[in-house]
């Protein structure tokens, strides 16, 4: 299944009127609107298929920050049972998660809180686009951030209580407002020390702090 036979079962036209429904909130960046599903099912085949989903035995997969769905409606096509969890901020993206029938529990992720209970385990956690890390802008525009001991603290939650004994934790990180990676040289030896396989901006981990789990691109 490529881009172009997902974006075919897609009412874009219904889509894009949710924006009218849903309008940009004051001084919201309008860069890759959400709306634009051809650009936003592009990016989420491709993270979809650097973890395999194409080809894998349906998973249980629940995905941090799910914002308007879209990763977790392709992981229902790929015969995958998803489940997001998000704040409730965004009115469009309570619309368009609606309109692709996905499941969220709504929540927010705090440093060196544990998450809430949902009830089972599950084969792979995602979040993309991280930016629960973020705590506050300093008067020059930088962020603070999550220490190496929050970020212990959150994998070891996710690995004990939230996936499976085979399970993966993906996490995707934008870019630095320098344009520098996410992973300074502190944050790549932390993650590496935790058992993450790092591969450009993202971090993939398996429930076994032990091993190292394996990207699509690697190897080919």
């Amino acid at each position: 299944m490529n881009s172009r036979q997902i974006l075919a079962g897609i009412d874009r036209t219904e889509l894009e009127n949710l924006r009218e429904r849903y309008p940009y909130r004051p001084n919201a960046r309008k860069i890759n609107a959400y709306e634009d599903a051809a650009y936003w099912i592009g990016v989420n085949v491709k993270r979809a298929q650097d973890l395999w989903l194409d080809r894998s035995p349906p998973l249980q997969i629940l995905d941090l920050g799910c914002g308007a769905g879209y990763f977790l409606y392709l992981c229902r096509l790929f015969g995958h049972d998803g489940l997001g969890f998000d704040q409730d901020e965004e009115p469009f993206f309570r619309g368009t998660t609606e309109f692709f029938k996905i499941r969220r529990v709504i929540g927010r992720i705090e440093p060196r809180t544990p998450l809430p209970d949902l009830g089972r385990k599950f084969d792979l956690v995602t979040g993309h686009r991280v930016c629960f890390h973020r705590l506050a802008r300093t008067e020059s525009g930088e962020w603070l951030e999550w220490t190496p001991d929050d970020w212990k603290f959150f994998i070891k939650d996710i690995r004990t209580r939230f996936l499976k004994p085979k399970g993966r934790l993906l996490l995707e990180f934008n870019r630095r407002q320098d344009g520098s990676s996410f992973f300074t040289d502190e944050l790549r030896a932390f993650f590496e020390s935790q058992g993450a396989r790092i591969f450009r901006w993202k971090a993939l981990l398996a429930a076994d702090p032990n091993q190292r789990p394996r990207f699509k691109q690697i190897g080919r």
